[in-house]
């Protein structure tokens, strides 16, 4: 029961917070991150992103498949570890779409330079701040006044 309470709490922070920096390997070994939009999150962790096959994060995925995407919203933060693949699939493609994918690609789903990347995601730790960023203040204040270490809240590490 514990880890399908931390599987989601991992989905909910990527639902809410939606924008995730992918990084991923370079040719030369360097780690190299991008903001993308999630279009999907299943429950396994498993996610999806829109891009163009022209991108950088598609020659580097294809290069070596090894990526994190990281989520922060408020006091909530996530970071997950997987592969990712380049899906070509117009099917696929043509079921995902959605009016924000359209603002990049204005020609539809038919656009030859659309693809999603899918990232298989295989752990993923989170961090939350219970209360907000009042709470957090209030516990930094406690910290410097009793000189004692921090407490931010809840953390964990979950297979996906």
């Amino acid at each position: 029961m514990a880890e399908e309470r931390d599987i989601s709490k991992v989905t909910d922070i990527i639902n809410g917070a939606r924008i995730g920096m992918v990084t991923t390997v370079n040719e030369q070994g360097a780690l190299v991150s991008r903001p993308l939009a999630v279009q999907d999150v299943k429950d396994d962790g498993d996610m999806w992103f829109f891009t163009g096959l022209g991108t950088s994060q598609v020659a580097h995925v294809r290069n070596d498949p090894r990526v994190n995407v990281s989520f922060g919203k408020n006091t909530e933060w996530v970071s997950v570890a997987g592969n990712a693949e380049v899906v070509t699939d117009r099917q696929i493609i043509r079921d995902m779409w959605n009016q924000t994918v359209e603002a990049w690609f204005p020609d539809g789903p038919e656009t030859p330079e659309v693809c999603l990347l899918r990232v298989d995601s295989e752990s993923a730790e989170y961090w939350t701040s219970p209360g907000g960023t009042a709470a957090t203040v209030l516990q930094w204040v406690k910290s410097k006044v009793t000189h004692s270490r921090m407490s931010v809240g809840e953390s964990g590490t979950v297979d996906l």
